[in-house]
């Protein structure tokens, strides 16, 4: 495992309502625009910790296969642990590929699928994934190191059955762009 080779911890002003308030509207901002990259305010060395104190909480499961996540983080958030198959939430680095499947949702409630998020070493505009769909007009392009090529394949098999799917968080070090799985990503040359 690359530059993870020890759990992501978080800082104090990362469970502060304010930060968090400010990296919801972001994500969501993120959400909004696929493919954009936004930039999350934290004193950590990692916005894992900040993403997650926003998007978790006791009602939510999270599935930490590398523990990433430091122990004292993955208390105060309250999620309950669940396997990767299982869980809403599910933390991996982008260089190790799953050897698992993740939750699809059902015809009833595609809202149920996971969402994967994935550390990447860096994340950039510029060529190398191609993005298209709602939300991008035409499309657009995105540059990202330290995600196995396996996960595209991956995600494409799991988002086949739309409307069942998982959606993709991308996080850099302050850095988060998201992929709802309505969203195409194809390799440059791909096309």
């Amino acid at each position: 495992m690359n530059k993870l080779q020890t759990r992501i911890v978080s800082h104090p002003s990362d469970w502060t309502p304010l930060i968090q308030q400010r990296a919801f509207r972001r994500i969501v901002d993120a959400f909004s625009y696929p493919g954009r990259i936004v930039e999350l305010e934290t004193q950590a060395g990692h916005v894992l910790p900040l993403v997650l104190a926003t998007l978790a909480d006791p009602a939510t499961t999270l599935a930490d296969p590398c523990e990433l996540v430091g122990a004292a983080d993955r208390q105060r958030l309250g999620a309950k642990s669940a396997s990767a198959d299982q869980a809403q939430f599910v933390v991996m680095p982008g260089s190790q590929v799953a050897d698992f499947e993740l939750a699809l949702g059902t015809l009833e409630s595609p809202e149920k699928g996971a969402t994967l998020i994935l550390i990447a070493d860096e994340i950039k505009q510029g060529p190398g994934l191609i993005l298209s769909g709602p939300g991008i007009q035409s499309s657009t392009s995105l540059q990202v190191t330290g995600i196995d090529l396996q996960w595209w394949k991956l995600r494409r098999k799991w988002n086949s059955g739309f409307p069942l799917g998982v959606d993709v968080v991308l996080l850099g070090e302050r850095s988060v762009v998201a992929l709802p799985r309505t969203i195409k990503v194809a390799a440059e040359g791909d096309r």
